[in-house]
Formats: C-alpha cells, sequence, structure tokens
C-alpha cells in the first residue's frame, strides 16, 4: 500500500501548520500509522522559508507534548497538490491562494481542517502571530480537536 500523504498550510508555515503538523504527527504514532500517513507543513506565502516555527508556537505546542523544533517552513506549490492526498488548510484566506495554486491534474483534496473538529463553531483557526500566548493555546486547542476527526475520517473512509 503506497503511503497517504497529507499537507497542513497556513499563511506562513511558522505558526498554525506547524501546530497541526506537530499534532497530527503525535496522533498517527499514537495510533501506529506513522508508516501509512504521512504529514507535512507548507504556507501560501514564502515569508519565512527555511525557518523554524515561531518560538511562541514551539514554547505552546512543548506544554502539551509536541515537538517542533526539527520543522522548517516552505511554500506551498503546485506540485504538492499532484503529490498530496488531502491539502488542509487553515482559513479561508489560505483556501483561496492554495485554489489559485493548485492545477488541473491535483489529485489532492483541498478542505478546510476544521471541517473535521467535530461539534466546533469555528470554521477558520485564526492566526495568533499578532496576539499573545493565549492565542496559540487557541490554535492548540483547535488543531487537536481536527487533528482527531481527520483522523477518524481516514480510518472510515480509507479503513486505515
Amino acid at each position: 500500500m503506497q503511503k497517504m500523504r497529507v499537507l497542513m498550510v497556513c499563511m506562513g508555515n511558522i505558526c498554525r501548520s506547524p501546530m497541526a503538523h506537530g499534532v497530527f504527527a503525535r496522533r498517527l504514532r499514537d495510533a501506529g500509522l506513522e508508516h501509512v500517513v504521512e504529514v507535512d507543513s507548507a504556507g501560501t506565502h514564502g515569508y519565512h522559508e527555511g525557518e523554524p516555527p515561531d518560538r511562541r508556537a514551539q514554547v505552546t505546542a512543548r506544554s502539551r507534548g509536541y515537538e517542533l523544533s526539527d520543522l522548517r517552513a516552505r511554500r506551498l506549490k503546485e506540485q504538492d497538490f499532484r503529490e498530496f492526498d488531502y491539502i488542509l488548510v487553515m482559513d479561508e484566506d489560505n483556501l483561496s491562494h492554495a485554489r489559485e495554486l493548485q492545477p488541473e491534474d491535483a489529485k489532492a483534496r483541498l478542505h478546510r481542517f476544521l471541517e473535521f473538529a467535530g461539534t466546533r463553531r469555528e470554521r477558520e483557526v485564526p492566526d495568533p502571530y499578532y496576539g499573545g500566548a493565549q492565542g496559540f493555546e487557541k490554535v492548540l486547542d483547535l488543531v487537536e480537536d481536527a487533528a482527531d476527526g481527520f483522523l477518524s475520517h481516514l480510518r472510515e473512509r480509507h479503513r486505515l
């Protein structure tokens, strides 16, 4: 069986998408599925290419047992739509940018990540970059819920 590939996407790939990447990678390891599903992250803009996640994102994630320090920002590219099975964006702006880049021969299913967050009313993961620590905690709450829901989706739809 070919490994399924999932890409988390936000704007700069230093806050929300690396947090989602780290959380989902942990969920996969805990479920014994890290050899079946691969996760990566990218940004719609290249502002921070090559940089590690924001220090506040790393501190918040580490406080709940997620390690992000080995991740590096990269930009979403057209080829990602051919190589990944799912591209999960954090907000409407990311969705719009991703759709602009999406080629006609894309295989990736494009979704907002919070579509998988169950009963949450939020539809977007807010960008915590210009706020304080509370914003990063909120992002982590949202991506943990969405990661659980998305893992359930993969198990049901793909029989993992």
